[in-house]
């Protein structure tokens, strides 16, 4: 297969990006919006060792549940992979796409339950827009090329109406947006956070000033949308990486909260916090149901961001204790402690990987551990730790079925067998999903 070849396939499975998938003389091409049991005509735009991608150009045999897009933007914009599809269908796709990943790449059987489903649109509580020479939008998929949307139908409707106002700001005051080829111009991103009924403003800078700033924070308190307040952070440097490290506060409060169930957290704008509210609560909820009575055990909640997962699953466990790398979401994590009435919790700075160690130390070894990491999935030290510690069961949530996979396959190899996985989709119409599953303890070791 060469570059600008014109093929013909039948799209068999789907990629971690959410691509059919198919195979042309024995070789992968991955195919964007192409769905699985389709019939389709492809132009070969790359060839790499192992597959090629192609280029959409013809749907000879159509899906039975494709649909007309519903957003305007989809074929130009990177962020959504399904709006081309049946809700349900997405969801089935998701499943077996789980069970796919951990079949083939940690040779795990286990029971994979049918994916939770949410609402498709206006579900996220945080957006990050990017802002070029050329305007303000969403990222064209698999480049930094800025598509100039008026509207993301999976945001908040206020995180829109704030980039229409910063829109309006940098228009009329001649304010410029950042040139990443040149690495000039003033206003990089435009990021925001809601909870609570309110939303937190940040704009991220090249420059330490803003010119006309409190024009600006006038014409973002005009806009209609109830304000935590407005931040401004300043990222001078060449890099992919939203935020920078210095931020300024330019009006109200630099923290905002949000209720999940019965459940108030403060949560400030470097700290992780999950982007679906109504999910969030469907996610915690079987987390603390796989977890079990905990009141006489001890819990690690291992990537614990500001505390959420852990004090909502396991708040009136004997013992919590949770580590995360963000300085301020460990002060949140503490402070959220407080708020929520739970005295019986110890937090630590730093990378869980390093720490684990010291964990078994000053807390003793955990009867049941928490993992909820970034997508690239736990280190190995990690895991190492935790099989050393033996916890009767743990509780992994991820939101990568690979790394998942992988992580499955080493704890297994440690003793412990996957009992059952708990889809739930956190990020519809995306090509995202998040598991959450039970393992627990055998008396067989490889490790």
């Amino acid at each position: 297969m060469k570059k600008n070849d014109i093929v013909e396939i039948e799209i068999t499975g789907m990629t971690d990006e959410g691509s059919g998938v198919g195979r042309f003389e024995g070789a992968a091409v991955f195919v964007p919006y192409a769905l699985v049991g389709e019939t389709v005509r492809a132009h070969i735009i790359k060839v790499y060792k192992s597959y090629s991608v192609g280029k959409l150009i013809e749907i000879l045999k159509p899906s039975e549940s494709r649909q007309k897009a519903d957003c305007e933007y989809f074929y130009q914009c990177g962020g959504c992979a399904f709006r081309n599809t049946l809700y349900e269908e997405e969801l089935k796709y998701k499943q077996q796409h789980i069970k796919d990943c951990l079949e083939r790449i940690g040779k795990i059987q286990a029971e994979v339950l049918p994916v939770i489903g949410g609402c498709r649109t206006a579900y996220r509580n945080k957006a990050q827009f990017p802002v070029g020479g050329d305007g303000a939008g969403l990222y064209a998929r698999h480049s930094h090329r800025i598509v100039k949307t008026e509207n993301c139908l999976i945001q908040n409707e206020d995180s829109v109406r704030i980039l229409k106002a910063v829109r309006a700001f940098m228009s009329e005051y001649n304010v410029a947006g950042y040139d990443e080829k040149t690495h000039s111009g003033v206003i990089r991103n435009v990021y925001t956070r809601q909870g609570g009924g309110k939303t937190l403003v940040c704009i991220v800078t090249k420059t330490e000033e803003i010119p006309h700033c409190p024009e600006m924070v006038e014409m973002l308190r005009k806009s209609e949308v109830p304000l935590w307040g407005i931040l401004q952070n300043i990222n001078p440097n060449k890099t992919n990486v939203v935020l920078g490290k210095e931020m300024k506060l330019l009006y109200g409060q630099d923290f905002m909260y949000d209720n999940i169930g019965d459940f108030k957290f403060k949560i400030s704008p470097f700290s992780f916090y999950q982007v679906n509210p109504k999910q969030t609560k469907t996610l915690y909820d079987t987390v603390k149901k796989f977890l079990g009575n905990v009141s006489e055990k001890t819990v690690w909640d291992l990537y614990c961001g500001i505390g959420t997962i852990g004090q909502y699953a396991a708040g009136n466990a004997k013992r919590l204790a949770g580590i995360e790398i963000v300085p301020e979401a460990i002060e949140n994590a503490v402070e959220n402690a407080k708020i929520n009435g739970i005295f019986n919790a110890g937090y630590y700075v730093g990378a869980a990987e390093n720490l684990a160690d010291r964990l078994v130390e000053n807390e003793g070894s955990p009867d049941a551990v928490i993992l909820d990491p970034p997508r690239k999935g736990c280190g190995r030290r990690l895991l190492d730790t935790v099989v050393k510690v033996k916890p009767e069961r743990i509780i992994y949530v991820s939101c990568k079925a690979s790394t998942l996979a992988r992580d499955l396959a080493y704890l297994k190899e440690g003793g412990y067998e996957t009992k059952i996985v708990q889809p739930v989709d956190m990020f519809p119409a995306t090509p995202h999903v998040e598991c959450v599953v039970r393992l627990c303890r055998t008396e067989h070791s490889s490790i």
